[in-house]
Parts: C-alpha cells; sequence; structure tokens
C-alpha cells in the first residue's frame, strides 16, 4: 500500500508514503482522517515520502472537495522528503492557500519537523 496513517498521539497524524501515489490512496487516507477529525478536532499532520515516485500521473488530482470541507481543520502539515519533492509536494499541499503553515523538510530533518509539528 502505498500510503498509510497512523494516529501518533493527541492531534498528530503520521502519513507514510511510498512509491506512486494514486488518487484512490490518498481517498482512503483522507478518509482515515474523516472519521477521526470529529473525535480529535483539529490536526497535524506529519508527511513521510519514502521512496516516493510522485503521483499517478493519470489520475484526477482536481477534485478539491477534501480541502475545502476539511482543509481548516487541519492546523499544520509537515513535509519530510527528498529536496527533489519540495516544489511539487508543497503546490500538491497547497502551501500558500491554507490558513495553516505547511513546511518541508529533508529526512536528515525529521526530528525538526515533528518538533516544528507541535509548536
Amino acid at each position: 500500500m502505498p500510503m498509510t496513517v497512523r494516529h501518533e498521539g493527541g492531534n498528530v497524524y503520521r502519513l507514510e508514503v511510498h512509491g506512486t501515489l494514486s488518487k484512490l490512496e490518498l481517498e482512503r487516507g483522507q478518509n482515515v482522517l474523516i472519521d477521526d477529525l470529529g473525535r480529535v478536532g483539529p490536526v497535524r499532520l506529519l508527511f513521510l515520502l519514502e521512496g516516493f515516485e510522485g503521483w499517478a500521473p493519470d489520475d484526477d488530482w482536481h477534485d478539491l472537495t477534501f480541502y475545502v470541507k476539511y482543509g481548516d481543520a487541519i492546523e499544520r502539515i509537515a513535509i519530510v522528503g527528498d529536496e527533489k519533492w519540495r516544489s511539487q509536494s508543497l503546490m500538491f499541499a497547497g502551501a500558500d492557500l491554507r490558513k495553516g503553515p505547511v513546511e518541508f523538510f529533508s529526512p536528515e530533518k525529521a526530528a525538526a519537523a515533528r518538533a516544528w509539528l507541535s509548536t
């Protein structure tokens, strides 16, 4: 499975993304978050891009339903991955459009990403 979602405690969720991410896998992860938002409240997300190869090119990535409906319930997003994915992942996360901040960290800065999420 290219994406797994794990509740790390409090309002922090770790999303591990491997290989090529499909729209279906993203929606499955979003559904896990939707189910927990009512119980946990606003969340903070840690994306770990490990062995990430990008987004499935033939999938329709234009659907913004999750972002419009639940975007404000995401307080912060930290993305940890290879530098080559920095600009694309920040754009995919809607970094400049969100109320909550989104930051990118290289793998050696994973501890800093976790610390930043808790501030």
